[in-house]
């Protein structure tokens, strides 16, 4: 019964890989889709040609770059936007999330119905941007805040969760590591 376990074990572990490059490659298609909009398919654009490059870096295939730069140009590219949600987590520590959607109602249902389930809720415009300053495209605190060992449990798996949401691209959050 070994050998069951170690394919088992192999199994388990491509499929955790092919999970996490499944993600990557779905945010590759909608940044190339959202510059190629905003270009207007000018592929000499240096936004459009940096997030080819950083695809390309991923082993993001030539034809599902080209999709993208198709699907960015074509009908229904006006409904590609950029999303940013301020939240609350457990404990109260602030959380700002960004990613790219095709619908944004959906995506507006989804991410709350997360915060909710786990001792999170959705906060205002500018509800939690003042508890960090950016720097160079990231997000830092300005005072992490130290969270009790459940809560710190609670945020890691809302964390999770909110990371491999197929729409989201950057989480942070103002917890003391």
């Amino acid at each position: 019964m070994s050998g069951h376990n170690k394919w088992s074990k192999i199994k388990h572990k491509k499929g955790a890989e092919d999970a996490k490059k499944s993600k990557i490659f779905s945010v590759f298609a909608k940044q190339i889709a959202m510059e190629s909009k905003a270009a207007k398919g000018d592929r000499n654009s240096p936004r459009l040609r940096a997030v080819i490059e950083k695809a390309k870096a991923s082993n993001f295939p030539n034809d599902n770059i080209e999709r993208a730069i198709q699907k960015g140009m074509g009908a229904g590219s006006e409904s590609i936007t950029e999303v940013m949600y301020e939240a609350y987590g457990p404990g109260g520590v602030a959380i700002i999330i960004t990613g790219i959607t095709d619908s944004k109602n959906r995506t507006n249902a989804e991410i709350k119905h997360l915060l909710s389930e786990h001792g999170g809720s959705l906060g205002g415009s500018g509800s939690t941007t003042w508890a960090f300053t950016k720097v160079g495209g990231e997000w830092v605190p300005n005072s992490p805040l130290p969270l009790s060992p459940e809560d710190g449990e609670k945020l890691g798996e809302l964390l999770d969760l909110l990371e491999e949401h197929e729409d989201i691209e950057d989480v942070w959050h103002s917890a003391a590591e």
